[in-house]
């Protein structure tokens, strides 16, 4: 297959951005040999990241304390292998229409695709939170990592 100057620069461009490198001869039109990325290590996991709300109908809070006693009771029974909780400030907008600004915590879970249990899990704790504190809901989102221990 013959390749224009212009298509051959193109291309280089292209594996530079790419950081596929190409040297002089690639410079010169001449295909240099195929260098292919190395793989990082590891396992194709679920991710699920849970956002909980602290803010309650009545105007308080749940505490620290509070979110505490429920991950002890709720999510490391479930996920005793671990997870990760970060803490922040959300904001959405509630089912009334007005926006809600609260302090929210995230935990993030990450688990083998075999986990069969996980799905029920999630949605358990989920459901749990959402009664026990008043909650209108719990954020989730979903994807696929690769990780490596």
């Amino acid at each position: 297959m013959a390749v224009s100057r212009r298509a051959a620069v193109t291309m280089c461009a292209a594996a530079a951005v790419l950081g596929l490198g190409g040297g002089a001869a690639a410079a010169s039109g001449t295909p240099a040999a195929t260098q292919v990325p190395q793989q990082s290590p590891g396992e194709i996991w679920k991710r699920t990241e849970l956002f909980f709300g602290t803010g309650k109908p009545d105007g308080s809070e749940v505490t620290d304390r509070e979110f505490a006693a429920f991950s002890d009771r709720e999510i490391t029974p479930a996920f005793p292998d671990g997870f990760t909780r970060l803490d922040g400030s959300g904001q959405w907008r509630g089912g009334s229409g007005a926006i809600v600004r609260e302090h929210s915590h995230v935990i993030v879970l990450l688990y083998p695709f075999s986990d069969r249990d996980a799905e029920r899990e999630i949605e358990g704790i989920r459901a749990d939170y959402e009664k026990q504190f008043q909650q209108e809901s719990v954020l989730r989102s979903d994807s696929v990592e690769k990780v490596s221990f």
